[in-house]
């Protein structure tokens, strides 16, 4: 299990009703690396960056906040940049019917446009009608890793609400590093399996060694496989991009709707280019002005709350492994603890599973996967039954092997590596050496008792990473832009409420609206109140009302 910036893609409307935890939609964010990339159950496809000077990833931060703001580019497009917003795209048929593909450039180096260019890959879902029609929806899951492309073609161009895609042609886009839009690369399959087993709780000096030689050895794969391009995949850097394809696609503003980490995407966008905000739709929001060690431990808490829920629910079933009717939840956590205990000890078999078994780190990413969405609660007790009772553990590997988008032949998607490609460039790393760690393990364990120890060592993993941090902590206020709907769920385990609150506060037209329960983001989680509000608003242009509730 490890992560940085839990923010793993959205849970889509659709995983949610399959139940199986897939990758982003949606994290979910999922930002960190969750358990070594902590993602989102339900449909796992969901940081912060700041122009400015660069920062050492070694040079760990425990500042909350900034003074510095992000501040708004020029509104005239420079002029090293008019041939990239001057650019025609050449669309095709994309692999899934329906939908059409392109590929667009942008600069790799905005400082040095001649530099050469990343090619970025592109999808839209063209709409029909009836009713006039409102230019292009941009859609990103989150992660950061989450590929745009993958959600529209999977959920958005075909799951958002029918006047929705009547009305407007939903687009989404890989950004820079992510998906088909010249991925980070850092480990092969082998290699990453043995780095999601790696130890996460460790024990003693040579386990403490263990795992940062596993962080080293990632990082310097990400250095040796992606060099030309770990300089340059920071957010800000994907917000420009996203503003080349605004002005590519015909539309004098940004309508856009960001899940977890997308939220972060969407604020900065916002920040860069106030003038051209259109309809912003930032759900499961993140809070740009935290350092990642506060992030994190944010985090943590958050995952406690959503399995405090997890726990009481578990407890009301006839199958929950972990007590019976009247257990406390901590009593619940208690359980898991010694669960994860044994099989830090032991590991289980898992059926053909080319020899792997699960040991403490696999099983809690499994656990911490459905999390992410409470429609995937059944599905973990069943897992854990099978891992506790029968002593299989296949159930509990496949719910982090979907985490991780591992597939039955051992070939990983690129979102892991991605994921700490941009955290780590966004943001200094949350801690400096295993010293620090040990040092805020206790703080750690009071935020989450069940995943603090865990949550705390995968933080490290910045704190070897081949190139300098770019970003820092800071405030996105986003003066003059029209008004932006900030979405946040009271038991995010993801991207806690509070960081909901905070954006929105930041953000000069910033309209609140929350949703009263448990998971991770809210819109087409079966929320009538909420679809409908984000509905209006994309359709009318009318945000919610002030201080609106909904459940």
């Amino acid at each position: 299990m490890q992560t940085r910036r839990i923010t793993g893609p959205s849970p889509s409307p659709r995983s949610r009703r399959s139940r199986r935890p897939r990758s982003r939609p949606f994290p979910l964010l999922r930002l960190l690396r969750p358990p070594r990339a902590l993602r989102t159950a339900g449909a796992l496809l969901a940081a912060a960056a700041l122009l400015g000077s660069a920062c050492s990833a070694r040079g760990a931060t425990t500042a909350t906040a900034t003074d510095a703001g992000l501040a708004a580019l020029p509104r005239a497009t420079p002029a090293a940049l008019s041939s990239y917003y001057a650019q025609r795209l050449t669309w095709s048929p994309c692999k899934v019917p329906g939908f059409e593909c392109a590929t667009m450039k942008a600069p790799r180096d905005y400082d040095k446009p001649a530099a050469g260019d990343v090619a970025l890959a592109v999808a839209r879902k063209r709409a029909k009608g009836p009713g006039k029609p409102l230019g292009s929806l941009l859609v990103n899951p989150g992660g950061p890793g989450g590929s745009a492309v993958g959600y529209l073609e999977q959920y958005a161009g075909t799951g958002y609400p029918a006047e929705i895609r009547a009305r407007y042609d939903i687009v989404g886009m890989d950004p820079r590093g992510v998906g088909h839009s010249q991925p980070v690369v850092c480990l092969d399959g082998r290699e990453m399996d043995a780095y999601a087993q790696t130890d996460l709780t460790p024990d003693n000096q040579a386990e403490v060694n263990q795992l940062v030689a596993s962080d080293k050895k990632f990082a310097e794969g990400c250095g040796r496989h992606s060099a030309s391009l770990l300089r340059h995949v920071s957010t800000v850097e994907a917000a420009r991009d996203m503003d080349i394809l605004r002005a590519v696609l015909g539309d004098q503003k940004l309508s856009y709707v960001g899940a977890s980490y997308g939220t972060f995407l969407g604020a900065t966008y916002a920040g860069l280019f106030p003038d051209r905000v259109g309809r912003l739709v930032l759900d499961g929001a993140m809070d740009p002005s935290l350092s990642a060690r506060k992030l994190n431990e944010d985090q943590t808490a958050g995952f406690e709350t959503a399995f405090q829920s997890f726990a009481k629910d578990c407890v009301r079933q006839s199958n929950c492994p972990l007590g019976g009717r009247g257990t406390s939840p901590a009593k619940v956590g208690d359980h898991l603890k010694a669960f994860f205990a044994q099989l830090d000890a032991s590991p289980l078999a898992a059926g053909n599973a080319g020899g792997r078994r699960v040991g403490e780190a696999l099983a809690t990413t499994g656990v911490i996967a459905a999390m992410y969405d409470q429609a995937a609660w059944p599905q973990l007790r069943e897992a854990l039954t099978s891992a506790i009772k029968r002593h299989e553990g296949a159930a509990l590997l496949a719910l982090s092997d979907s985490y991780y988008e591992r597939d039955a032949h051992g070939k990983y998607a690129n979102l892991m590596s991605a994921n700490a490609a941009v955290n780590c460039l966004d943001l200094p790393s949350a801690f400096s050496g295993p010293a620090e760690v040990e040092q805020a393990l206790p703080a750690f364990e009071k935020a989450s008792p069940v995943f603090g120890k865990g949550l705390a060592w995968s933080s490290l993993n910045c704190a070897y990473w081949p190139v300098q941090a770019t970003g820092r902590p800071h405030r996105i206020t986003a003066q003059g832009a029209a008004p932006i709907v900030v979405v946040g769920t009271t038991r995010d385990p993801a991207t806690p409420y509070p960081w909901a609150k905070a954006l929105a506060s930041q953000l000069s037209s910033g309209r609140l609206l929350t949703y009263e329960g448990d998971g991770h983001t809210a819109y087409g989680r079966g929320s009538k109140c909420i679809d409908a509000a984000i509905d209006a608003y994309l359709l009318r242009g009318t945000p919610p009302a002030k201080g609106k509730h909904c459940s």
